[in-house]
């Protein structure tokens, strides 16, 4: 039940993440979005943790074989990390160690004119001001 206020006072650090989703799982096969969100090696962080950030105005791009797709600022999420953190505290226990994703800035491949998905042999970077480049290879299943 933290305030606002108090809500960055909880706070470790910060550090980059990549939101994969598997848009066949979500889009046509599931008619729930947690499978898509869920796969091994989906979700993953670093390249470490940032513990001297002001996360509600750092850069944040997206690449995709080295193409810019997403070019953004925290300040322009539509809720602030003291916002999303106070919110979720109201409604579960956040212990030590639990990760928090905020979202994704505009631009994400399937929304785009024509849709752009991932394939086998892309790289995807998520990088952060202050705090580095998360890289990573698509890799097929079966590989």
């Amino acid at each position: 039940d933290l305030s606002e206020e108090q809500a960055l006072d909880y706070v470790w650090g910060y550090t980059c993440s990549n939101d994969v989703s598997a848009r066949d799982c979500q889009l046509r096969l599931d008619t729930q979005w947690a499978r898509g969100k869920s796969f091994d090696t989906f979700a993953p962080i670093g390249p470490w943790v940032e513990t001297d950030l002001d996360p509600d105005n750092v850069g944040i791009r997206t690449r995709l074989n080295g193409e810019t797709m997403q070019d953004s600022n925290t300040n322009d999420l539509i809720f602030s990390c003291r916002q999303i953190i106070s919110y979720i505290s109201h409604s579960m226990t956040l212990l030590p160690g639990t990760v928090i994703m905020t979202g994704t800035p505009s631009g994400v491949g399937f929304a785009r004119k024509p849709p752009v998905f991932l394939r086998p042999g892309d790289v995807v970077e998520i990088e952060i001001d202050g705090i580095g480049v998360l890289s990573n290879p698509v890799i097929a299943e079966n590989e």
